[in-house]
């Protein structure tokens, strides 16, 4: 038993084109993964390599982790994300989002955390799109994302005053760099303001 494409639309279900986006980056994560250690050395957000002009790394840093536990379990966490806010915006306009949410993750980290050395995992632009998730939502004035906006400010705020979640950096096999999920907010909250005025075609 099937449902027509309208009834699809009327119960929020996700169109098959809107998978394109976190069907890309589960390919590139898992791929990169294969690549083992030395991958990840090459790749990673690491700062001397920055400096010295292997900028490939603001972006590949994002895709690469500590291991396969780590992986996984930002994996999963991009596949949750989709489903609670992967219907807020046009597949391209998610594109933006992961940019501005990856440009302030690297701007925060360079110069709001300059004594760290390097730098992997997804999780801080999985903040940013569940952020400009939560924009489309509030703009919508839903009362089920408001929820949802009190449950990642609770946790933004724990991360900053008590540092990581208890257990997670044995999940995640290393050190939570918490101030990552932050950025990563920030930038995923400015690019959605700006896609929601255009939206509404208001001047930016």
């Amino acid at each position: 038993m099937g449902l027509s494409k309208g009834e699809e639309t009327r119960l929020g279900a996700l169109p098959t084109l809107a998978w394109l986006v976190p069907g890309i980056v589960v390919l590139c994560a898992l791929t990169l993964l294969l690549a083992g250690d030395p991958g990840r050395e090459w790749l990673r957000f690491d700062r001397a390599g920055i400096a010295a002009g292997e900028v490939w790394r603001l972006l590949t840093g994002h895709l690469v982790h500590l291991g396969v536990s780590h992986t996984l379990l930002n994996l999963a966490g991009l596949i949750l994300v989709w489903f609670l806010v992967g219907r807020a915006y046009a597949w391209q306009q998610w594109l933006w989002v992961m940019a501005g949410s990856i440009a302030a993750i690297d701007l925060g980290l360079w110069f709001g955390a300059p004594s760290l050395e390097w730098y992997v995992g997804l999780s801080g632009l999985l903040h940013g799109m569940l952020a400009a998730g939560i924009v489309a939502g509030l703009a919508g004035r839903s009362a089920e994302t408001l929820l949802l906006a009190v449950v990642v400010a609770g946790k933004l705020a724990w991360e900053q005053f008590a540092g990581p979640l208890p257990g997670s950096e044995t999940t995640s096999g290393g050190a939570v760099i918490v101030d990552a999920h932050l950025y990563g907010v920030i930038g995923g909250t400015l690019v959605a303001l700006v896609l929601i005025r255009v939206r509404r075609g208001a001047p930016i």
